[in-house]
């Protein structure tokens, strides 16, 4: 049996182009296995993606994105895989370590919920973690079409600097209760 994560990301370019969905190289290949993702599966490669030493490597999970993916958060929106991974990388590069606890996942057809944390160490800077969450939407080849990622980008990062936030959170709760 074949594993989906054996292919590294420049193979799967390789042997997949055209092919836009890894499902279909496959069954192409006659490969017999379930390529679909599942909570199950999220929650091992986010878990292999983040909780090493140092920088995260999302190589293996980049073949589970559509190319046509549909990013957003917070701050940014991106379209397309070679933008997306393009922003992955930005944000390794951006920080000396990065880990993500995965706190709960859930399920609901081709949608997939995970809640977080994510700590990223600065060199220059306190550590920040951020809480959040993101929503994965699958296609009907089990590949991620849109990736929604919700957090408190101001507060979170706010909190980890001295003096300034506790003004921060004291302006807040004076101003919206």
């Amino acid at each position: 049996m074949v594993e989906s994560n054996a292919y590294s990301e420049l193979h799967y370019r390789e042997w997949c182009s055209p092919v836009k969905s890894i499902t279909s190289f496959y069954r192409e290949k006659g490969a017999c296995m379930e390529t679909k993702l599942n909570q199950e599966m999220v929650r091992e490669l986010w878990s292999r993606t983040y909780n090493t030493s140092g920088k995260p490597d999302w190589s293996h999970l980049f073949p589970y994105y559509h190319d046509d993916i549909i990013f957003q958060d917070s701050i940014q929106r991106v379209e397309g895989r070679a933008d997306f991974e393009a922003l992955c990388n930005r944000l390794s590069n951006r920080c000396q370590e990065l880990r993500m606890d995965i706190i709960d996942l859930s399920q609901t057809g081709n949608s997939i919920f995970l809640q977080w944390e994510m700590t990223m160490m600065f060199k220059k800077y306190p550590s920040s973690t951020l809480y959040g969450c993101s929503k994965l939407t699958l296609n009907d080849d089990g590949l991620i079409i849109t990736q929604r990622d919700y957090y408190d980008l101001w507060g979170d990062i706010f909190d980890n600097i001295p003096r300034f936030g506790k003004a921060y959170r004291k302006f807040m709760h004076r101003k919206f209760g």
